[in-house]
């Protein structure tokens, strides 16, 4: 879970610190837009992104790491049910769009992980192709290819495997 330490302030959870600096650092770049209804837009996507794609992506992940006689197949292919509903959504909410709100922000903070991880254990179908554009838009960005490139040592403590891309 990420932690920002400001002085005495103890402040977990990612959204909730891009909410705590935008109060309290706002730089030139919003996460989150000024205008109320661009705000509820972009924390929506960001809960679209938590529980819709990385819960369901996690879920697959903690099952690979069960015993075997543990595991639960039916479960998992709900999981994956669930996930291809989030694609589906995802892809015709990404359709025509650059960025899932109106600028780089919050929402892509929350996708570009859980995006990243869940093709990784739930490839994304091709016929979803602005998805599939939007993702590799993510991992073109500066700041998330930063990330990738940093934690390439770690890919062996993936569950699941490294697929060899990304």
């Amino acid at each position: 879970m990420p932690l920002l330490i400001d002085g005495g302030t103890i402040v977990p959870e990612a959204t909730v610190i891009i909410e705590y600096l935008k109060l309290h650092f706002p730089g030139p770049t919003p996460m989150i837009l000024d205008d109320p209804k661009a705000a509820l837009d972009v924390r929506l996507l960001d809960r679209m992104s938590d529980n819709y794609v990385m819960t369901p992506t996690q879920t697959i992940v903690f099952d690979a790491l069960r015993k075997k006689e543990d595991r639960d197949p039916f479960g998992v292919k709900q999981t994956r049910e669930m996930l291809d509903g989030a694609y589906a959504w995802w892809n015709a909410h990404m359709t025509g769009r650059k960025w899932a709100a109106e600028e780089f922000g919050l929402a892509e903070c929350a996708t570009a992980p859980a995006l990243f991880y869940a093709d990784w254990a739930h490839p994304i179908p091709k016929k979803f192709g602005a998805l599939c554009e939007y993702r590799a838009r993510l991992l073109a960005r500066p700041s998330v290819a930063r990330a990738v490139d940093e934690a390439r040592p770690f890919r062996s403590g993936f569950p699941l495997g490294d697929p060899g891309r990304d």
